[in-house]
């Protein structure tokens, strides 16, 4: 981070989207580096977020109206917007009208900021921008950040994201306000969804394995064949890569994601191996299972950064079990 950033910790920080995933794990990483004033805001009631910190000033609106957003962002220096509709491919597929929607957050966010005067403004853009006939083999070449265009992004989620990114630019462009945009590359780790329909592929196959155990079933279903390829990114480096990205002077949409391309299957393999199971494979063919393969190209974030996400994915997804594990055990 530059030392600017780093020894302002008195100014506001705003993070809509704070009782998601990666909202919940921004704050609480901010407030740990010594930021003591962080406003924490989310459309959902507090008691429903996945991590709350009591110190934060923890706001309930709904960011799709105008007043919300003047509301959020009063008085903010640094305002990082996290804030969306959206889940797995489960979710992303069947609700393209819901995801668009979260337009209106982002549009409402950006001339909020503009007029309170804010000095940058991160957006948290998505894979899912990048052109579908680039992702339609198992073994796909990492995609680059100018591989976006010409512009066939993900049906719904994939174009609100897309269309968000330029409206940063222009706002950049017309207004002044300093915009960041990061394109995140499936982010899992602990203290997110593992159930209910908007959890992800390492999450959700973490719970079929935990399930399978806890009930005595030998079977797990796969959406797909398993040859889908993606990589995955542990929320660790999502934090990091996104603070630093705020802290730099990079203002095009850059990649924050692993370059460890594997298959569903051989994700399965790994979950199963960190059980100590193994379990028989019943393929589903229609289920929702997005592209044939994804992977992140590194090769901006590490010539702009110098860095690029560590983690090897043995070592986050053990991590993650563990903590859905305790959890389900917990409940069941």
């Amino acid at each position: 981070m530059s030392d600017n950033q780093a020894s302002d910790t008195d100014s506001l920080i705003v993070i809509t989207g704070a009782g998601g995933f990666i909202g919940g794990h921004l704050v609480a990483d901010l407030w740990r580096s010594g930021y003591q004033r962080v406003r924490a805001v989310d459309i959902k009631p507090v008691d429903e977020w996945f991590q709350v910190l009591p110190e934060a000033d923890n706001r309930r609106l709904d960011l799709r109206a105008r007043d919300a957003c003047v509301e959020a962002t009063r008085g903010a220096r640094d305002i990082y917007n996290l804030a969306c509709d959206m889940g797995g491919m489960g979710f992303i597929e069947t609700h393209k009208a819901e995801c668009m929607l979260s337009v209106l957050i982002n549009t409402q966010m950006l001339m909020a900021a503009r007029d309170a005067g804010a000095e940058r403004y991160f957006f948290s853009s998505s894979a899912c921008v990048y052109a579908a006939h680039k992702q339609t083999r198992p073994d796909v070449a990492p995609l680059r950040e100018e591989d976006a265009y010409p512009a066939m992004p993900e049906d719904g989620y994939g174009w609100e994201k897309l269309f968000s990114e330029r409206m940063c630019r222009h706002f950049r462009e017309d207004f002044g306000l300093d915009t960041r945009i990061a394109r995140y590359h499936n982010v899992y780790g602990p203290h997110g969804s593992y159930d209910g329909g908007r959890e992800k592929a390492p999450a959700a196959i973490c719970r079929k394995v935990i399930s399978a155990i806890l009930t005595g079933s030998d079977t797990i279903e796969i959406w797909g064949d398993g040859e889908q390829t993606r990589s995955f990114m542990f929320i660790d480096d999502c934090l990091f890569g996104t603070q630093a990205l705020m802290a730099s002077g990079c203002h095009d949409p850059i990649n924050i994601g692993s370059d460890e391309l594997v298959t569903i299957n051989r994700l399965v393999d790994m979950v199963e191996e960190i059980a100590g199971v193994r379990l028989k494979r019943q393929y589903n063919p229609n289920a929702p299972k997005g592209v044939r393969g994804r992977s992140s190209d590194n090769t901006l974030i590490r010539k702009t950064l110098g860095w690029g996400p560590p983690t090897r994915l043995r070592d986050g997804m053990e991590a993650t079990y563990r903590w859905i594990h305790d959890r389900m055990v917990r409940s069941s």
